[in-house]
């Protein structure tokens, strides 16, 4: 009889046990980008950045339409001017169980200036803090040098880390996993490079429930290979899907599609500083002064590129021609600039005007593995550029390169990509078109080293204005100053496409991000 019992109590232990595993729910997810590091505040770039909310959390959130919504803190208000305090939630803890407390969030403000080696810091959000100061366990104020209005908005541009886990702690430690101890979501399990990152779920996450109890993330760079991953069910879900996908994959009987409008600008940055740039030669590949340093040229450059057609062919119709660097109706858009007309004798004339009646040799750089059909659009333009006397060469490379050295100013003519991390366009001008400053934190991605006074002086002066409408007036004629004078080349908003199994939905994002509390049981 005991050995019955004991017999049946076996049965129904592995019955629960089984039971259970067959509950554990993994997700697996094949993503175009892989981080460069799993260190939040190394490098301001998107990959990075959306893997640091696996396992990170920001003080303020954004929505999938990047409003703000409360974080780590539960409310903020100015108490002065100069002054913004900020309520933290209670009761939040790490992933090893340590209390999340003000003492954190002064950690992770003082450390972002101060990260070695950074090619693209996040110092700019934090460079008009004066002081902090923290009142109590839950409670933190921020003291800027002027009044700053943006200044929630900025917070919500990067994630908060553990002093505990991160003081003296390196950028290796993070991508070991050592620092890498957050009160995001997802725990990390490992990270193996060039192959998958492994999650587990925070059982003690403050947030949302959470529906999976397993992450993999698997970088697949190659569009195609991406593509057949998802239809032979190696992965749940997959971003950016190639527009030359689309049609097939909706024909697909256990494939859901999704797209979402975005934030994120195709354009070209120009090396307008320097007398000899890098990638310029005459006709005969003689050494010349630096033809980009005269705007006529730029915008030469920019009259050339028919926008329209790279929207509708490379990217098979999931492209908005761009005017400006963030999309019409969100705040300090200006609603007078208008993407530049496709005009190939304008530019000819206007290289003559400018002295360049037979053109000049360039190469134009860029990535062949991080925005969609990247390589596709630098060859297109190479050509659009060549029509009209700018003979154009490409150049592109893995992004874990050309990034690296596109921060060094290596090249003269650059492919690159942004989405808004703030969610308005003051963060665009203040990393793209500013003058160059790290000790200000301006021009952090302003890789051309475009620069001009008046913008410089409009920007600054919106960043302490506290009145909404003057604000936006003054960052809408600080973008038309430098869209006009040409120191970037919009090209295009991408329109993001997520493909997943039948039985996923995902709503999808403006700044493109997959972000997996967001991923549920739907279509």
């Amino acid at each position: 009889m005991r050995k019955k019992l004991l017999l049946t109590f076996a049965i129904v232990v592995c019955f629960a046990l089984g039971a259970t595993v067959a509950q554990a729910k993994t997700l697996t997810l094949g993503l175009k980008g892989e981080p460069t590091s799993l260190d939040p505040h190394f490098h301001n770039v998107s990959a990075n950045n959306m893997q640091a909310l696996y396992i990170f959390d920001k003080l303020i959130r954004q929505d999938n339409r990047q409003k703000l919504q409360p974080g780590l803190a539960e409310s903020w208000a100015p108490i002065s001017e100069t002054v913004w305090e900020f309520k933290l939630r209670k009761g939040v803890k790490f992933h090893d169980g340590s209390p999340f407390t003000a003492e954190d969030v002064k950690f992770t403000l003082e450390r972002i200036p101060n990260v070695p080696n950074s090619p693209s810091s996040f110092s700019g959000f934090v460079n008009e803090i004066k002081t902090i100061d923290i009142v109590d366990a839950n409670t933190i104020r921020l003291t800027t040098e002027k009044p700053s209005p943006l200044l929630p908005r900025q917070l919500a541009a990067f994630t908060i880390i553990s002093k505990k886990n991160a003081e003296g702690a390196s950028t290796a430690d993070f991508n070991s996993g050592k620092a890498a101890i957050g009160t995001g979501p997802y725990a990390l399990v490992k990270w193996e490079r060039g192959d998958k990152i492994i999650y587990k779920r925070n059982d003690a996450y403050w947030g949302e429930k959470l529906p999976w109890d397993e992450i993999i993330v698997r970088p697949i760079t190659n569009d195609g290979t991406r593509v057949a991953a998802l239809k032979s069910g190696d992965v749940d879900l997959i971003n950016f899907v190639p527009p030359a996908d689309i049609d097939h994959l909706g024909k697909e009987s256990k494939i859901h599609l999704s797209e979402s409008p975005s934030t994120r600008l195709i354009y070209l940055h120009l090396d307008s500083d320097r007398d000899d740039s890098p990638t310029v030669t005459g006709n005969n590949g003689e050494k010349i002064k630096n033809p980009l340093k005269d705007p006529r040229v730029r915008k030469a450059i920019s009259k050339a590129i028919n926008r329209r057609a790279i929207a509708a062919r490379i990217m098979d119709g999931l492209a908005v021609p761009a005017s400006q660097m963030v999309p019409d109706g969100y705040e300090g858009t200006s609603t007078r600039l208008k993407p530049e007309a496709y005009d190939p004798k304008g530019a000819k004339k206007l290289l003559e005007l400018a002295g360049y009646p037979e053109g000049f040799k360039i190469i134009i750089n860029g990535p062949n593995d991080r925005y969609v059909n990247d390589s596709d659009i630098a060859q297109a333009i190479a050509q659009m550029l060549t029509k009209v006397g700018i003979k154009t060469e490409v150049s592109t490379m893995p992004k874990s390169v050309y990034f690296g050295r596109a921060s060094k100013l290596e090249f003269s003519l650059m492919l690159v990509g942004w989405a808004t991390d703030t969610g308005e366009q003051s963060n665009c001008l203040a990393s793209l078109l500013h003058t160059y400053d790290a000790d200000k934190g301006f021009g952090a991605s302003n890789r051309g080293r475009y620069s001009n006074p008046q913008l410089d002086s409009m920007l600054e002066e919106a960043l302490v204005t506290v009145d909404q409408d003057k604000h936006n007036d003054l960052i809408i004629k600080a973008t038309e100053i430098g869209i006009s004078d040409t120191g970037i080349v919009p090209i295009h908003y991408q329109v993001n496409v997520w493909g997943m199994k039948k039985g996923l939905d995902y709503n999808g994002r403006t700044d493109g991000y997959t972000i997996p509390r967001e991923i549920i049981s739907g279509k």
